[in-house]
């Protein structure tokens, strides 16, 4: 893929408007819900999200698909990498959450978190901001 070299007005305008997206009443709600009670420990713990009974099914899939949204923009150039993971992290967080169980997820959902992973370790704040999650993640897991 080929990244934007420097941003401008229109990834501004996106950003913003991502941010807008976020503040919506139910995308926060799912937020909460999803960032504060999701602690999966298996494969079997995420999957069982599919399932359209289960109380966080509409949450995760809310937001899983929004941050796949927005990372896809940032994969195909659409917005400036840099910029956009600036003030947009979010979405690591759920990845370094699911990422153990990455193999087993995509045994069943080829595409899941594609874009996230891809922004977590072909952008440098990528990188960087994943590294944090994933430390973030291991140490609550602990105290759980």
């Amino acid at each position: 893929m080929i990244l934007k070299e420097s941003p401008d007005h229109h990834d501004a305008d996106l950003v913003i408007r991502l941010y807008e997206l976020r503040r919506d009443p139910v995308m926060r709600e799912s937020r909460v819900a999803v960032n504060r009670t999701f602690w999966p420990k298996s494969a079997a713990d995420v999957l069982a999200l599919a399932a359209p009974d289960h109380p966080l099914n509409a949450p995760y899939r809310q937001i899983a698909s929004y941050w796949e949204m927005v990372y896809g923009m940032v994969k195909h150039g659409v917005v400036h990498a840099e910029f956009m993971l600036e003030s947009n992290g979010e979405g690591l967080f759920l990845l370094a959450k699911v990422e153990p169980y990455l193999r087993e997820i995509r045994a069943v959902m080829p595409r899941a978190f594609v874009n996230a992973e891809w922004v977590a370790t072909k952008t440098e704040l990528g990188r960087e901001t994943y590294g944090m999650y994933k430390a973030r993640v291991a140490k609550a897991l602990e105290s759980r």
